[in-house]
Parts: C-alpha cells; sequence; structure tokens
C-alpha cells in the first residue's frame, strides 16, 4: 500500500521495489511478484491475519491470496517442534 493508504499501481511498484533491490545490493534477478509471495508469507508468519494480507495486496478473493502464502521451513519445524507428539517427548 502507498502512503495514502491506497494500492500501488503497478509500474509505481515496480520501481519502487527496482530502486530497494538496487540499493540493497541485490544481484539476483526477481520479479515484484516473488516479492509479494514472500512479503505474504513472511507475514502470515509473524502472526497476520490472512484477510489483512488480502487487504494487503489488494486481492478480491481469499482464494488468491491463499496462493500467495507458502509454508516456510522455518515455521513448520516451530510447528511440528510445539505440536507433533513425537517432537514433544
Amino acid at each position: 500500500m502507498a502512503n495514502n493508504g491506497k494500492p500501488f499501481r503497478v509500474a509505481q511498484l515496480s520501481e519502487l521495489v527496482a530502486k530497494y533491490i538496487k540499493r540493497a545490493g541485490v544481484r539476483k534477478q526477481g520479479a515484484c511478484n516473488q516479492y509479494r509471495h514472500a512479503a505474504a508469507t513472511h507475514m502470515v508468519d509473524n502472526g497476520a491475519d490472512i484477510r489483512h494480507v488480502q487487504a494487503f495486496l489488494g486481492h478480491a478473493d481469499l482464494s488468491t491470496t491463499q496462493v500467495y502464502v507458502h509454508v516456510s521451513m522455518a515455521k513448520l519445524k516451530e510447528v511440528y517442534n510445539n505440536t507433533h507428539p513425537a517432537a514433544r517427548r
């Protein structure tokens, strides 16, 4: 979301992401869409409600947001260690 609380226009967001990638010294090629997937995954991993992520990404349908959220290995290990009987011994 832009500072005014409205969704970024595609070109505007692409320029902003490119600027930050260059400033960070990232040499890998990537598309804004990859960063949207990463942001969605990190937000959910850190406790954000998926409906808030849906609003952040500007998705009309929650099922679209579900495609963006991936299972991170760190979170999977944490959930396993906290919930699986074999890990809780």
